[in-house]
């Protein structure tokens, strides 16, 4: 159903648009995350890889890669930070030695158990104010928002220059 522009090109403002909303919204909840992750030594990038491993979305850089929306060199520097702070290992696969399994170590996995009550934190911190009807009437706007993109599934996108 197609209808009737809500932008005009020749009034369209930065400060009024949907784009700049969301983007300030996006910088303030990663601002405020990065700083309650700052005990775990990690930032709002990095969960990403956690969260995914933890999970089992993913178990390979290339798997990761392609979850989280990077590019294969951004998901390399990421996981050498990560590797070298000890919360991911890499080891060759027993069935394929040209493949890299990723591991949670010890660390990561103590990591994981912690961020679902940090990021429940920082949301409810950021939607203070906000009703349950309120909060699931925005979701539904912002997930129409992504549907309306032509054929790209960019659930836990992230863009390449984040990695790191």
């Amino acid at each position: 159903m197609d209808s009737e522009p809500l932008y005009d090109p020749a009034t369209i403002q930065l400060e009024t648009s949907l784009g700049y909303h969301l983007a300030k919204a996006r910088n303030v909840l990663i601002a405020r995350t990065d700083q309650a992750l700052k005990p775990l030594d990690l930032t709002s990038q990095q969960i990403g890889v956690i969260l995914c491993l933890s999970s089992g979305r993913a178990r390979t850089p290339l798997e990761l890669s392609r979850e989280m929306s990077y590019d294969s060199g951004s998901m390399t520097r990421m996981l050498d930070r990560l590797e070298k702070k000890g919360f991911v290992r890499r080891t060759r696969s027993d069935a394929d030695r040209r493949i890299v399994e990723l591991r949670l170590t010890e660390r990561g996995q103590e990591a994981a158990a912690r961020l679902p009550a940090i990021g429940a934190t920082v949301l409810n911190e950021q939607l203070r104010g906000f009703s349950r009807a309120e909060l699931d009437s925005l979701i539904g706007m912002l997930a129409r928002i992504i549907g309306n993109s032509p054929g790209d599934d960019c659930a836990g996108c992230a863009l390449d220059d984040e990695a790191d």
